[in-house]
């Protein structure tokens, strides 16, 4: 990652999101300006000030909003992720923005993929204005395993130890999940994304995407 990628956009659908997939690569990088955006949990008393609690750590600015996300996943207007990911990222204009990957980091949450469409389709069209787009890329084998980086992805670099020891800690310490919980273990290790320099290149990728994954039910 060049030196000179400062100014950064993480747009997440959830409290954690922002840690479990890219906390390392924000914590190996103090120097970087972030904004963090999570769709979810804007009034949820629990996570919301351990959210910001974890700003704080990263040094990063942010905000939430409080999207549905009732356990029944119905599905949200389009119109609404792209006005809830522009009020809390349009603003500015990044050297790289971070989110989630078209089919989410495992099977299956429907907000990892709205979001995902919802900021790719941003980017695609000028209205998120970034240098360079980095999509989440893990998959999970359809539930035979907890989340591990995609074989394909463009990007995948282990955790130095003192950075995975801080990613965790902000999980089960700050976040607050035990040790054995999901989110605990689910975290990885090795960061992966899908990177992309222009969108035209991304609208490539995503066009042979979606013909690899037609019927798969990833959408």
């Amino acid at each position: 990652m060049s030196s000179d990628a400062y100014d950064i956009g993480v747009m997440v659908a959830h409290p954690d999101d922002e840690v479990l997939w890219c906390g390392g690569l924000l914590l190996a990088h103090p120097e970087w300006r972030a904004r963090i955006g999570t769709l979810c949990r804007a009034g949820d008393p629990d996570r919301a000030p351990r959210f910001r609690a974890v700003l704080a750590r990263l040094g990063a600015d942010g905000g939430m909003r409080d999207a549905d996300d009732g356990p029944e996943q119905a599905p949200l207007a389009a119109a609404e992720v792209r006005a809830a990911v522009l009020a809390l990222l349009g603003e500015e204009r990044y050297d790289l923005l971070l989110t989630h990957g078209p089919a989410g980091e495992y099977t299956r949450h429907r907000r990892h993929e709205e979001v995902s469409r919802a900021v790719t389709a941003l980017w695609l069209d000028g209205r998120l204005r970034a240098r360079r787009l980095w999509l989440f890329a893990y998959e999970d084998g359809r539930r035979r395993y907890l989340p591990r980086p995609d074989a394909g992805a463009h990007r995948c670099a282990p955790l130095p130890p003192a950075v995975w020891r801080e990613k965790s800690r902000l999980i089960r310490e700050v976040y607050g999940f035990a040790g054995e919980s999901w989110e605990a273990r689910a975290a990885p290790r090795a960061e992966a994304f899908w990177c992309f320099d222009a969108p035209d290149a991304l609208g490539a990728w995503l066009a042979h995407w979606r013909e690899m994954h037609e019927g798969a039910g990833a959408l």
